[in-house]
């Protein structure tokens, strides 16, 4: 049973936190939210962070990359628009971006290596400063725990519900608060970094401490999660802790103090990573992939996310066909070691394979049934090892083409 509780809030539920949106005109739609402006309180708050390993990185991910190395583990705010990426858009661009975040720094009497700017949207087309410099004041008047609700909407694109999740937890007996909100349905196949997401904890953690701990639950999560095999230019994911929690400062990995913490931000995360599976562009079907017998951890990864990449796995999966001969294809294509001959697969808990074949007495009608659900389970051994794994995917349908064929007209 985990040791957190999920309960109602925004990102200024951790103490010390203050949030706002605004309509800054960057999206096309007529006051659609497309800004938002958080801030942590707390000077000596502790931050970690990951970036996109996309090579053509946005303008606002090579500043962060920047000022991570600058403020040596400290953020005091955050600074996000949708509707245009900043990508691809030159010196130039980089100049917004870091423009964006020295008038945020002059705004609330911070350093500019302490702000994290953050863009998504439309890759290629220039972001108009103006707009964002205009909308500045008003942010920073509205900020509040009642504004800050409105941060997720504010930071969607094709994304059609915004995603967010709030927990407590307990270190030594204290109460520590952990929330988050995250963007994402297209373009979605993370690697050490996620989409646009942002997490706020009260907990006392050192900053070296934070970003392990991050990336550990990173890894866990997000790192496990693709709607269409394409890793974004834009992915940012924060963490800022206050400390304002009332436990002691924790900064040491085998601080027992910390299990609890570690275990409620990697349930966070897998939450939030689930959120963004299950608003896929165009998805009907959430899939969980569960790979055994593998010759590591890793190896088992790569396995399932070449199942949860294949497009005929996932076109099978939204046509409600049970069709096992194209997860084995997907297996064979993973180039992790496997037994072709020792392979087992259940769909929904119902056996289909085994040994590399179907299993005797067949009857696709139980599974059949299976895949007409919501939620798709899929379990593969590839009987060579004892590494395990599980990842989530959705499944291709035509609305992702709709979606995609559409995107900026």
């Amino acid at each position: 049973m985990p040791n957190w509780n999920a309960i109602e809030g925004s990102l200024a539920t951790p103490k010390g936190f203050r949030a706002a949106a605004a309509a800054a005109g960057i999206k096309k739609a007529p006051g659609a939210l497309d800004l938002a402006l958080v801030v942590c309180d707390e000077p000596r708050a502790s931050a970690a962070g990951v970036f996109t390993t996309n090579r053509a990185a946005a303008a606002p991910v090579l500043l962060c990359r920047q000022n991570m190395k600058k403020n040596r583990g400290r953020a005091r705010a955050i600074i996000a628009n949708s509707g245009n990426a900043n990508a691809c858009t030159g010196r130039a661009g980089f100049a917004v971006a870091e423009q964006t975040g020295k008038a945020v720094a002059r705004l609330l009497g911070v350093q500019p290596h302490e702000v994290i700017v953050s863009s998504t949207g439309v890759i290629g087309t220039p972001l108009n400063l103006g707009l964002i410099l205009k909308q500045l004041p008003t942010l920073k008047e509205i900020l509040s725990a009642e504004s800050a609700p409105e941060v997720p909407r504010a930071l969607m694109t094709t994304d059609s519900f915004p995603k967010s999740a709030v927990l407590q937890s307990k270190i030594g007996g204290r109460t520590v608060t952990l929330a988050g909100v995250a963007k994402g349905a297209g373009m979605i196949h993370p690697n050490m970094a996620t989409m646009l997401s942002y997490i706020t904890t009260d907990a006392a953690v050192a900053p070296a401490l934070l970003q392990k701990t991050l990336r550990a639950a990173v890894d866990a999560s997000f790192n496990r999660i693709t709607v269409d095999g394409d890793t974004s230019t834009s992915d940012t994911l924060l963490l800022c802790a206050t400390g304002q929690a009332a436990h002691r400062r924790v900064s040491d990995a085998g601080d027992p103090l910390l299990k609890g913490f570690r275990a409620a931000l990697e349930d966070l995360l897998i939450d939030l990573a689930q959120q963004v599976v299950r608003d896929g562009e165009g998805a009907q079907k959430f899939v969980t992939i569960t790979i055994g017998g593998a010759a590591s951890a890793r190896a088992a990864r790569r396995i399932g996310l070449a199942i949860a990449n294949s497009p005929l796995v996932k076109t099978a999966i939204a046509g409600q066909d049970p069709n096992w001969g194209r997860i084995v294809m997907a297996v064979g294509k993973a180039g992790e070691k496997a037994d072709r001959d020792r392979l087992a697969i259940r769909i929904g808990g119902l056996e289909v394979a085994r040994d590399g074949q179907v299993v005797p007495g067949y009857d696709e009608a139980p599974v059949a049934r299976h895949m007409t659900g919501r939620d798709i389970e899929i379990e593969v051994d590839v009987g060579v090892g004892r590494g395990r794994a599980t990842v989530w995917t959705c499944d291709l349908t035509h609305g992702y083409i709709d979606i995609n064929a559409d995107y900026r007209s």
